[in-house]
């Protein structure tokens, strides 16, 4: 991948923008879910206990909503999300259905108990750009489970416009 300059960039280009990101150690956020159950780890993160994961910091996205069996993300994508067609990357919205899935299956395990994604389906339905606003997820768990879980995934725009669907199967595991 060839990286230019802004400085030797054509004008074309228009001017050149940035990003800073900030997070914590991921540590502090996994050692607060010590001794509490997934709805009780997800409701500390959701009123700023500790530390959200990298990957929210990364991407913006933060819990609004949360209750057992239901998790609620939203996110406001920027230009740096956008793919070559000045659109918002569908990565974006994989990450974001993954992890409402996530953690909705999280809040229905158990205190030691934790999960990982098996797959993901995504589906897009309309393409998504700054015009449409923020983006709004919500994941519902379809089938609790001691080995797997299933949940499925509605993200909504601004208008309230559905852009895109996922389901998701979790593998339910013992954390060390």
């Amino acid at each position: 991948m060839n990286v230019v300059d802004p400085a030797e960039a054509p004008s074309a280009w228009g001017t050149a923008r940035s990003k800073t990101v900030t997070w914590w150690d991921p540590a502090a956020t996994s050692s607060m879910s010590v001794g509490r159950t997934g709805l009780e780890f997800m409701q500390a993160l959701i009123s700023g206990e500790g530390p959200l994961a990298p990957i929210a910091m990364l991407i913006g996205m933060r819990a609004v909503e949360v209750e057992m069996g239901r998790v609620v993300f939203e996110v406001d994508p920027d230009e740096s999300v956008y793919n070559p067609l000045g659109l918002v990357h569908g990565g974006l919205l994989c990450t974001l259905a993954d992890s409402v899935a996530g953690c909705a299956v999280h809040t229905t395990l158990g205190a030691g108990v934790g999960y990982t994604s098996i797959d993901i389906t995504v589906n897009y339905l309309r393409p998504v750009t700054l015009e449409s606003g923020r983006l709004r997820a919500i994941g519902v768990v379809t089938k609790p489970g001691r080995k797997v879980a299933l949940a499925s995934v509605e993200i909504h725009d601004s208008a309230d416009k559905l852009v895109a669907t996922a389901s998701s199967n979790c593998l339910i595991i013992p954390l060390a």
